[in-house]
């Protein structure tokens, strides 16, 4: 596929799941990398910062891939063409590898909390969490899931049939019947897009509402993600900003006087967040804060 095929895919939703889109990005960037035409140093930074650029721009919540982006494309390079290729491409390969290992390790501390018989709920979808399920599954644990249809786009669809082809029961309800699902769960596990120095968690709209009903029902509430969702950017006091998307997702034709809101994400307060699961471990929301600033100092 080509760069501008990425980035559209990327904007439409083509290509879901925040560490899907830093993988793809990245893969897109080693691509250019490979392939690209440069007649200088210059000239190939400045197209690789035009295309890391253009990615950041495709959709504004994801720092998980412009983590990556700035890992791989800085400006601390020096040398030809061919050895700074050598350079950037390590860099690659390190990225890669850690969204390998850090997935294996929040699998092998996620399955853990599935206990025989449970009820999980999760929103909207996360390969994390399907990963997760799986494991538990492999493991002989048996379990049930209920999870929403996440309007506007349906992507609980996706992962009610991806919990289905694992044979573990599942159990599709409406946004709107969300008290109804958790009234019956023993645990919510879920993805996230962002995680603000605050220890606030940002992920896709209709999760506030079920954190307070979670903390309400005294539903224990885990969130699965690797630890580079960071958005160091909040430390310098930057607000997380939160997508509005088209409209007609919504509705095609809306009706005169009728202004229809389509916001693509919530932002969650951390004291009603049990745990977040990540490569670090679990860790409150504070704590995790903590362990990011002593195992990446890079990113402060």
């Amino acid at each position: 596929m080509t760069f501008d095929s990425i980035v559209k895919d990327i904007k439409n939703l083509k290509i879901q799941g925040a560490q899907n889109v830093a993988k793809e990005a990245v893969s897109v960037i080693s691509d250019l990398i490979e392939n690209g035409i440069y007649n200088s140093p210059n000239d190939f930074f400045n197209k690789l910062k035009y295309a890391k650029k253009e990615l950041f721009n495709s959709r504004p919540t994801e720092p998980c891939m412009r983590n990556a982006l700035n890992y791989i494309i800085d400006n601390n390079y020096s040398g030809d063409v061919s050895l700074l290729k050598s350079k950037i491409n390590n860099k690659i390969d390190f990225i890669n590898s850690f969204f390998k290992n850090s997935n294996s390790k929040i699998i092998e501390i996620g399955y853990k909390k599935i206990k025989k018989g449970y009820t999980v709920f999760t929103h909207c979808h996360s390969s994390t969490v399907i990963n997760i399920l799986k494991k538990a599954k492999q493991k002989g644990i048996n379990f049930e899931v209920h999870n929403t249809e996440t309007r506007p786009l349906f992507q609980g669809r996706k992962t009610a049939k991806e919990i289905a082809k694992l044979n573990v029961p599942v159990h599709h309800y409406i946004d709107s019947a969300m008290y109804l699902a958790l009234k019956k769960t023993d645990i919510v596990l879920i993805g996230c897009d962002a995680i603000l120095s605050t220890g606030e968690i940002v992920n896709k709209i209709g999760t506030l509402n079920l954190i307070e009903i979670a903390h309400k029902l005294d539903v224990p509430v885990y969130i699965c993600t690797n630890s580079w969702k960071f958005d160091p950017l909040t430390i310098q006091g930057y607000e997380e900003k939160i997508e509005e998307r088209n409209s007609s997702e919504v509705w095609e034709k809306v009706p005169k006087g009728v202004t229809v809101h389509n916001p693509a994400f919530d932002i969650i307060s951390p004291e009603k967040i049990t745990g977040i699961i990540s490569d670090l471990g679990i860790y409150s929301p504070e704590v995790f804060i903590e362990e990011m600033k002593r195992e990446n100092p890079w990113m402060f």
